[in-house]
């Protein structure tokens, strides 16, 4: 079994998805691995999912963007209701996915496309107060890179 920040770590430097931000203390990382979101058009509200991780700890206190009238960080279920903040601890890889906590993107500025990109804004406020900035593009794709990697993976053993 491979260690969940070691792959992470992997999977970041290869897919240029993730980013890497080193804080002041030179192990502390904070990583923010396979950002995405839905297509919608524009005036709709879209979801963004991506797997974060500190190695310290922190929490996730606000997302922002251009590219929507409003945005919040939302719990599981149908009605998602908004959370204030999301813990994230040490060295815990905390997944935004369906079915799970997600970022909504409310009444978005422009219709967005398979495969466009939309910059987001995470800030991350760490045990001691200090607050981090850390730009984000989400890809907009139907499924997680992880769940086509998978799908991809299977349908190319079934081939042979």
């Amino acid at each position: 079994m491979h260690h969940p920040i070691r792959s992470i770590r992997v999977w970041t430097l290869t897919c240029g998805l993730g980013l890497v931000l080193l804080a002041s203390d030179a192990s502390a990382l904070f990583i923010v691995n396979q950002p995405w979101l839905l297509p919608a058009k524009s005036g709709q509200t879209t979801k963004s999912y991506m797997n974060l991780t500190s190695t310290d700890g922190a929490t996730l206190v606000a997302v922002r963007t251009d590219e929507a009238a409003a945005i919040a960080i939302r719990g599981p279920g149908k009605s998602g209701r908004a959370i204030a903040q999301l813990p994230l601890p040490a060295q815990t890889l905390v997944s935004l996915a369906p079915g799970k906590e997600y970022i909504a993107l409310v009444s978005l500025n422009r219709t967005v496309k398979l495969g466009e990109r939309v910059a987001l804004t995470l800030t991350i406020e760490e045990a001691d107060g200090t607050r981090k900035d850390i730009p984000v593009l989400a890809e907009a794709r139907m499924r997680s890179p992880e769940d086509d990697e998978a799908r991809a993976h299977h349908d190319h053993v079934h081939k042979h």
